[in-house]
């Protein structure tokens, strides 16, 4: 891509992470499939690194102001971030918050790895105290799936002068709608699965840094205990990453629609929504019952776990057993995606109205 300061996000996202443009060079990078390589500069081996990790890495790296390092999973990237945590060490994060993190905390927990200590992320100065002697804070922000916003800046800045390291999933938001690392955060998680790759087709993880020695030992975590992406995974999050200023603000525009009509539906008791992104929750007056029901009658949503894709999808979070009891019975948790947004209106409103 030529060299260009001024370029905006969705023009850095196409041209960023691609070859050389030299005569008869393709357009795009290959999918390296290789575990081994001849010896001299470049790659040594296939778990150190891998020109197509890195294409993926450069446009990550780019749209969040740092160094991106990718791995097999979401899961495997908020690993690798708890292992910054000393033995021991106080693990400050929200009451709701991912339940794949929350449950890796409470297992660490369970063995004295870490120490948790659970916080609203919307009352600051209670979460600001809470960083009294603590090693690590984790934040979502919106949370999932409460949708609970928390003030970022604030937060981030008073872990800063307290020598706590921060780290924010950034998953909801993407570094199109939030930039963490500028706002003072250590380390930028992404489940790469979700609106990045966008397709539904991608098990993938990531982590960005501003910091050289924070990277090198998560570099290390990932090539030590062999948490890497594979290649064709790796290519496939890049090219969906082409269009995710597309794709993002078409979801944003139909969830602000639904949103809306939401707040106003006789079936919807509560409708959380913070303003902005492409995930809406809605809470049922009929309870856990009209929940399940409008899961089973819905017919161009689909019911189904994980969010980001380009279909819209929905979910009763507590049918999850890991999901906090404080977590409504009847909340559905809405992942809207870039079909005609009347369409979707027609089709949640039918199930809606049913029960």
């Amino acid at each position: 891509m030529p060299e260009e300061p001024s370029y905006a996000p969705a023009t850095r996202l196409v041209g960023l992470g691609r070859p050389a443009r030299t005569p008869g060079a393709p357009a795009g990078p290959g999918i390296e499939l290789s575990s081994t390589y001849v010896a001299g500069d470049g790659p040594a081996y296939g778990r150190f690194t891998n020109r197509t990790w890195e294409a993926l890495e450069q446009v990550l790296g780019d749209l969040e102001g740092g160094a991106a390092l990718t791995f097999s999973s979401g899961m495997a990237a908020v690993s690798a971030c708890l292992e910054l945590t000393p033995q021991g060490g106080t693990v400050v994060l929200p009451e709701h918050v991912y339940n794949g993190s929350s449950s890796l905390v409470d297992q660490l927990a369970q063995s004295g790895r870490v120490v948790p200590r659970r916080i609203d992320p919307t009352d600051t100065a209670a979460v600001i105290a809470a960083l009294e002697g603590a090693d690590l804070v984790w934040l979502e922000s919106p949370t999932n799936p409460m949708l609970e916003v928390a003030d970022l800046p604030a937060i981030l800045s008073a872990a800063r002068e307290l020598s706590v390291v921060s780290v924010v999933d950034n998953t909801f938001n993407t570094p199109l709608l939030a930039r963490p690392l500028q706002l003072g955060a250590d380390v930028v998680v992404h489940s790469v699965t979700k609106f990045l790759a966008g397709h539904s087709d991608v098990v993938l993880g990531a982590l960005v840094t501003s910091s050289g020695t924070l990277h090198d030992r998560l570099h290390s975590h990932r090539t030590l205990h062999g948490a890497i992406p594979g290649p064709h995974e790796a290519w496939l999050a890049l090219r969906g990453m082409r269009t995710l200023h597309l794709r993002l603000e078409r979801s944003c525009a139909n969830a602000e629609r639904l949103a809306e009509r939401l707040a106003g539906h006789p079936a919807v008791a509560q409708v959380r929504y913070p303003g902005f992104g492409a995930i809406v929750c809605i809470e049922l007056v009929g309870g856990r019952s009209a929940a399940e029901a409008v899961e089973q009658t819905v017919r161009l949503w689909l019911p189904a776990t994980s969010l980001g894709g380009v279909e819209s999808s929905l979910e009763r979070r507590r049918r999850h057993a890991a999901e906090p009891q404080s977590v409504p019975e009847e909340l559905l948790r809405l992942s809207v995606g870039v079909e005609d947004v009347e369409d979707l209106w027609r089709d949640l409103d039918a199930a809606l109205r049913s029960h």
